[in-house]
């Protein structure tokens, strides 16, 4: 039962040794350990305060890149606008130039039928102008033929002078 109840000479010893060693640790080691661990201690403060500071500047960033894609939203919906109206004003512009021009080409039409009509009028006249002569020549070459007609020709028209 020896092993069980120590010897009051190893207690002592082993006490002894014990405050030495503490001493020793406390001397040597405990400086360098507490100077580690408070490094430690700063090195996490610092990276929470960099974390807490790159999260705010990732809000701010955030915040930014809302406000820029607002504004290129904006932008974009500004220059869809200006180029339906542009569209719409090319559109305007090509039907009146179109409608220009096609009633320029209905007026020059229009003159030139009028222009055609006068000239086949006129040809139509100057036809039935040569036929008219044509037959009072051939129609007087026969009446005039015959001195016998012609002298009945000219009692009919005093008769008819005379009653008038």
């Amino acid at each position: 039962m020896d092993l069980v109840t120590p010897d009051v000479g190893l207690l002592f010893w082993t006490f002894l040794s014990f405050i030495v060693l503490l001493v020793t640790l406390r001397m040597v080691a405990w400086k360098p350990m507490l100077g580690a661990v408070n490094s430690r201690e700063q090195s996490i403060r610092e990276a929470l305060a960099s974390a807490e500071a790159a999260k705010r500047d990732m809000e701010n960033l955030t915040t930014d890149n809302e406000r820029i894609l607002k504004e290129a939203r904006a932008e974009r919906e500004a220059m869809m606008k200006e180029a339906r109206e542009m569209k719409t004003k090319m559109i305007a512009d090509a039907k009146d130039e179109a409608k220009v021009a096609a009633d320029k080409m209905i007026t020059n039409a229009q003159s030139a039928i009028e222009t055609e009509k006068k000239a086949a009028i006129a040809e139509l006249k100057n036809q039935v102008a040569s036929l008219s002569l044509e037959i009072a020549e051939k129609v007087v070459k026969a009446e005039l033929s015959d001195k016998d007609k012609q002298l009945k020709l000219v009692k009919d028209m005093l008769g008819e002078a005379t009653l008038n």
